[in-house]
């Protein structure tokens, strides 16, 4: 199980996610791989992809997103690179209304309201730098 204090998380939706993980024992790693996903003509990655969350007794990554279903195009492209290029790494997409519903059974509604509505995370303008998340 990590910490969640030594962690600077990107998204709020992220810590909720690590507590859910922390309360019930789930060891997990936050961004602990980043896989490239595009190359230019001299073999320089130039899109990659770093799920938020590895947990290591299921083998499986999960990534979580606050976009609006409209906003999605990028990280939905990112998914589908994903598992063409790497077939044997298990990956799990929550949706904001799958991590809505989840943090509202933890009891988390605070945190569940923050996901919702015109309070959802808008997409970040894509850069070099940022093409790697």
């Amino acid at each position: 199980m990590s910490n969640k204090n030594s962690h600077k998380f990107a998204h709020a939706a992220e810590e909720s996610f690590a507590q859910i993980l922390n309360f019930y024992a789930i060891e997990w790693q936050y961004e602990p791989r980043t896989f490239p996903l595009e190359w230019d003509g001299d073999g320089n990655v130039t899109m990659a992809f770093t799920p938020d969350f590895y947990l290591p007794q299921q083998n499986l990554f999960v990534e979580l997103t606050t976009l609006r279903p409209s906003l999605a195009t990028i990280k939905n492209r990112k998914l589908r690179l994903m598992a063409e290029l790497y077939p044997d790494v298990h990956i799990k997409l929550l949706k904001r209304r799958e991590l809505h519903d989840l943090m509202l059974r933890f009891g988390l509604t605070s945190q569940a309201a923050q996901i919702r509505g015109s309070q959802s995370q808008q997409p970040r303008s894509i850069s070099q730098s940022q093409s790697y998340e």
